[in-house]
């Protein structure tokens, strides 16, 4: 790629797209051109960039001449239409949805673990799933030290990674049920509001949900790690942003409790708050906005052998998604 690269981000207008403008702005990503495509319920709006007020196209089919890296955040079926398009117009796509990421044709990348495989690709760089990319910003470094077996993990999903529209349903129900007032749930089948539900995606026939199902097959792509097992129950909770996940993993050798606080202070991306004694360990509130992913409550596991227990919070809206698909798309640069 010669000379700074054209740009378009695709769902430009959404809460993702909105925070891939940001991070490629703060983290001085060398744009030529920057292109905001989105439907046309939304073309024609306005978004700032480097303190310039850029509109939003139309995405259409001819929406990626001259584009060199064409980021994605609009649904898999959109990806799935218009990727290979951009692809035949020249771009690489960096995708966030879910439509390519099994795909063994196309690299499933967290840039801090296997940033090798996007040098494979074929067009197409898929991002992965946001609790994925969240939890192995925490296991992978223990994997290298200590050979990560199996994963038992339930996790605490704030309403961003469901939308824009979630955050707002969230923020009416609080306020409607401070005032006294009737709510009637949208977005989700029940009440989020002062409450949690053990229910993000659609069901399969085991019982599990897509979702929860994804860290198990996204892990062993992206950690080269074929045996990999995770059981997973993914649940909602009224948090606006930033995700949690509760692991416990048993690894192939014993797990001294010193060096993986060690291995974990040393890996990149990831911030140690770990003393219960004195309150502090990881919130989803405090990871809000940061870039850093945030470990703790570490102990070993009373259940398992050569297990360890621990906590790990991320911003939905950055490590897992708008920020990993900047990280890549500097990869590519």
């Amino acid at each position: 790629m010669k000379g700074n690269p054209q740009v378009a981000i695709v769902g430009a207008s959404g809460a993702v797209g909105v925070e891939m403008i940001h991070t490629l702005e703060r983290r001085s990503f060398p744009v030529e051109q920057l292109r905001l495509l989105a439907s046309s319920r939304s073309a024609g709006k306005e978004l700032s960039f480097k303190g310039k007020r850029l509109v939003v196209e139309e995405l259409t089919q001819e929406s990626f001449k001259g584009v060199d890296i064409a980021l994605f955040s609009a649904g898999g079926g959109i990806s799935k239409t218009y990727a290979p398009m951009a692809v035949e117009a020249g771009a690489v796509v960096v995708d966030n949805s879910s439509a390519f990421r099994m795909d063994p044709q196309v690299p499933l990348v967290v840039p801090e673990i296997n940033p090798q495989d996007a040098k494979q690709h074929q067009g197409i760089i898929a991002n992965p799933n946001c609790t994925t990319a969240i939890t192995l910003m925490a296991l992978y470094p223990l994997h290298q030290a200590f050979g990560v077996q199996r994963v038992l993990a339930s996790t605490y999903q704030a309403v961003s990674g469901t939308g824009a529209q979630a955050i707002l349903e969230l923020e009416d129900q609080v306020r409607r049920l401070g005032n006294g007032q009737e709510i009637k749930p949208e977005v989700y089948p029940h009440q989020i509001a002062f409450n949690v539900l053990p229910h993000v995606d659609s069901f399969l026939e085991s019982g599990y949900t897509r979702e929860e199902m994804k860290l198990e097959n996204e892990g062993q792509k992206i950690m080269h790690h074929p045996s990999f097992k995770a059981s997973v129950t993914c649940v909602r909770v009224p948090v606006y942003r930033a995700h949690s996940i509760a692991i416990s993993a048993s690894f192939e050798r014993p797990v001294d409790l010193q060096r993986a606080r060690e291995v974990l202070a040393a890996a990149p991306g990831l911030e140690v708050v770990d003393d219960p004694a004195n309150q502090q360990y990881p919130l989803p509130l405090n990871a809000s906005g940061r870039d850093a992913c945030q470990v703790g409550r570490l102990r070993h596991d009373c259940a398992l052998d050569n297990g360890l227990c621990f906590w790990v919070s991320g911003d939905q809206l950055l490590k897992g998604a708008a920020l990993n698909a900047v990280q890549i798309a500097e990869l590519l640069i």
